[in-house]
């Protein structure tokens, strides 16, 4: 009697609480869930080790036309084609060419018997179906120089192991480990990372490949307001971080002006549309020292990554990728966006950033399209590492400008729409870099423009600034 007694007593618990979450829901507009979720849940990113570069050789190409020539010029005669046997076991594919040089079948021989191997005459490659001509470079583990067997095809990406039981690398690994995880290992091999590995991405996506700058939709100088108006609209939500009910509020109660909140919002994104390709393409003078980290902005009721790319010396932002994911495509675009700002790519590049291992993902991507840099990641919050200690103070530069950003961004309480947030992030990089002094630069703005500096108050350089993104536009479309 009494344990049925217990399940009856839980199940009216249980109902109760159901009608608690609904009464939540309709008194507050937000469920339980809802409430828990008005800060962003901190989850550590996933600790994936990433190696070290491998050895990338590129393979060389030849002309088998071109290489009979020089035959025919330096022995005074030209290389004949193979004559084969008759009574021969093996036969050469008619459609198959050497991958080397592209020579035709007529100047291939089956070099093993008919297992598969075959070797030009032309170029002397040997290759089979699956020869490494068939790629366009080679990859090495650094360690032992042994090259790298494809084991998985992934939707992004291929992941290459050394397979060398002689490696340094995995028998360094091996060494370490305690009895314990030796008995462990020869169990479960899997659980352990003791080979090294390269991933090699497939993204469809070129680097430092500008996009267009996008014609906006509405004309600025056609709206109803004029530019003094947009420019305090955009001072109270922009500079001071009001949300756009309360900058409704300011200019009714301060400017007498009635306006509709959504007004405020159809103005922001019709000015960040015009603005972004001025601050994205600006000429900026940089100074060398990079870093970047990720905050969270809010959107649709779900927490997105915000990464944001900072020179710590001009205290200029450089990128500014808002993101459902955190993943390595979105570092790659970060980094791109800072590439793109270089008149070129220095040797000595460095980007320091926290110890997610996006970025090094990222850092190969770029490897592999032949452009080069250094990454230096600050792990935790204490210097446990020589590279933590040298390079902190960067890392705490853009930590600094984090917060700077998230008192602007608190009072919106998130956007609706990706739009809205790309659009609010876009207008305050904008003010960063060329309206906001800074106490770091003396009180001057990062990247001085004299037709800004010489206007009155800030409603007057928002709009010189407009007029300036506007006159951009024109000049991209000429």
């Amino acid at each position: 009697m009494l344990p049925q007694l217990l399940v009856y007593l839980l199940e009216i618990i249980k109902t109760q609480y159901q009608i608690i979450i609904y009464l939540l829901g309709v008194l507050l507009g937000k469920s339980l869930t809802d409430l828990d979720e008005d800060e962003p849940v901190r989850k550590p990113y996933k600790k994936l080790q990433v190696d070290e570069l491998p050895v990338i050789e590129t393979l060389q190409r030849f002309d088998y036309r071109q290489l009979l020539a020089e035959y025919e010029q330096k022995h005074g005669r030209a290389l004949k084609p193979i004559q084969r046997r008759t009574n021969t076991k093996t036969t050469i594919p008619d459609d198959l060419t050497c991958p080397q040089c592209q020579a035709p079948s007529a100047y291939l021989y089956a070099n093993n018997g008919g297992k598969g191997q075959y070797q030009c005459k032309v170029c002397h490659c040997r290759f089979n179906h699956r020869s490494r001509f068939t790629k366009q470079v080679i990859f090495r583990c650094p360690h032992c120089l042994k090259t790298l067997e494809k084991i998985k095809e992934r939707k992004d990406y291929h992941i290459y192991k050394c397979k060398n039981d002689e490696c340094s690398f995995y028998q360094a690994n091996l060494r370490r480990m305690n009895a314990n995880e030796r008995k462990r290992f020869k169990q479960e091999p899997h659980a352990f990372k003791v080979r090294y590995i390269y991933r090699e991405f497939l993204f469809d996506f070129q680097p430092l490949a500008p996009s267009s700058p996008k014609k906006p939709k509405v004309d600025v100088s056609r709206l109803s307001v004029s530019p003094h108006t947009l420019g305090l609209i955009l001072t109270y939500h922009v500079n001071y971080g009001m949300s756009s009910r309360k900058t409704v509020g300011i200019m009714k109660d301060v400017h007498g002006l009635s306006i509709s909140h959504q007004t405020v919002i159809n103005y922001a994104n019709s000015v960040a549309l015009i603005i972004k390709p001025f601050v994205d393409r600006f000429p900026y003078e940089l100074s060398g020292s990079f870093c970047g980290d990720e905050t969270y902005i809010r959107v649709k009721g779900r927490w997105h990554y915000l990464f944001f790319m900072f020179d710590a010396v001009k205290k200029v932002v450089l990128s500014y990728r808002v993101s459902p994911n955190r993943d390595t495509m979105s570092a790659i675009h970060a980094i791109d966006d800072v590439l793109q700002k270089l008149p070129s790519v220095p040797d000595d590049l460095t980007l320091v950033v926290d110890g997610n291992p996006i970025y090094l993902l990222a850092q190969h991507f770029f490897t592999q399209h032949g452009i080069r840099f250094d990454v230096r990641q600050v792990i935790g919050l204490t210097n446990d590492d020589p590279v933590s200690e040298e390079f902190r103070p960067l890392k705490q530069i853009i930590e600094r400008f984090n917060r700077t950003f998230k008192g602007n961004y608190r009072p919106t309480h998130g956007f609706g729409a990706e739009e809205g947030s790309v659009s609010f992030v876009t207008l305050f990089v904008a003010y960063f870099n060329f309206l906001r002094p800074h106490g770091a630069l003396e009180n001057r703005v990062p990247v001085v423009i004299p037709e800004l500096g010489s206007l009155p108050h800030m409603p007057a350089r928002w709009g010189k600034l407009i007029a300036m993104a506007q006159d951009f536009l024109q000049q991209q479309a000429a």
